[in-house]
């Protein structure tokens, strides 16, 4: 088994086939899109293959290490940003080919209308041991 990180962007990945903004759907269509994400995560719990998943709100602050005994440099809020991510799923599954199959069932969540969203995700593999170092 390997575990992928399945990544849902407000904004920054390429513009979704229905890409209107969850801020303008109807509250039914948010209803649907929430229940849909519900029903795919407990059909992934049945089969195993679910870890965790999170939406995130749009609002988020940098930060960095500035030295010894010094407080964080904080850079942000920026909701405005390029790339902001809406949320994540974690799943645990047996082949790069089988992360592939759900992030595009993933994909089709409907949105306004009803119609899916055909959403752009991005799936990335959990590394399984540290990089290898040669000189």
């Amino acid at each position: 088994m390997a575990k992928y990180l399945l990544l849902k962007h407000y904004r920054g990945a390429p513009a979704a086939v229905n890409d209107v903004p969850m801020d303008q759907w109807e509250p039914d269509e948010v209803s649907a899109h929430i229940g849909f994400m519900q029903d795919f995560a407990a059909r992934l719990e049945s089969t195993g293959e679910f870890v965790d998943a999170q939406a995130l709100s749009p609002e988020g602050t940098f930060v960095r290490y500035d030295g010894e005994g010094r407080p964080p440099v904080t850079d942000g809020p920026f909701p405005e940003t390029k790339d902001l991510i809406a949320g994540w799923m974690v799943i645990d599954v047996d082949s790069y080919d089988r992360a592939l199959e759900l992030a595009g069932e993933l994909s089709a969540a409907p949105g306004a209308g009803g119609k899916p969203i055909h959403e752009w995700l991005e799936i990335r593999p959990f590394l399984t041991a540290p990089p290898t170092v040669t000189e």
